[in-house]
């Protein structure tokens, strides 16, 4: 599991091809909640980080046509040097979805379902943070609430958040999740959940 671009230079191509702050935002908070989950099962954070900063790599050149979001990814993965497990990695998070060919495919694999429950996750988590008006004492307990409003946030796909269940239990992740995004603004004092 080797990476053959830094973070840094990760960050970079990512806001090469997207520029929208939420959506950066986005990346930002599955970069976290990725490598934190990764971390917890002894498994490598800073390549599941990668997953989760460039899992949307080709949004910015796609999502005005979303039938062609996940086409553009691998070739711009490619021309940095990352292999085809890493490319098949990321395409998979949109198995299921109109797009690029994946209707028809599942996941099957605990890397497919990290990647895939934990950039799901944090549009719950967000829609949440800033109801209550920061992210500062968000409890597992509060999250599990929302999760199962399902007109919360409704265009989260809790089924794909439930995936995570091939590979830790449901209460863990959301405890991960929430201190993962919590860190990430906790150091910004420009963060989204600054109330």
């Amino acid at each position: 599991m080797t990476l053959p671009i830094t973070r840094d230079e990760a960050w970079e191509l990512v806001k090469k091809y997207n520029s929208d702050e939420r959506d950066l935002m986005h990346y930002l908070e599955s970069e976290a909640v990725c490598k934190a989950v990764a971390e917890k099962l002894g498994l490598d954070g800073e390549y599941f980080g990668m997953l989760g900063l460039l899992h949307d790599i080709d949004w910015g050149l796609t999502k005005d046509n979303d039938v062609m979001h996940l086409t553009k990814a691998p070739d711009i993965l490619r021309e940095v040097g990352f292999d085809e497990e890493f490319i098949e990695l990321i395409v998979s998070h949109g198995y299921g979805f109109d797009c690029a060919g994946l209707l028809d495919k599942k996941r099957t694999r605990k890397e497919e379902f990290i990647l895939a429950s934990g950039e799901t996750i944090t549009g719950i988590i967000h829609a949440y943070a800033l109801m209550r008006g920061g992210i500062e004492g968000m409890e597992v307990k509060g999250l599990k609430k929302k999760f199962k409003d399902k007109r919360f946030a409704a265009g989260c796909h809790r089924e794909i958040v439930r995936e995570i269940e091939n590979v830790m239990e449901l209460d863990d992740f959301f405890e991960i999740a929430i201190e993962a995004i919590k860190k990430i603004w906790d150091s910004n004092l420009q963060g989204p959940y600054k109330s």
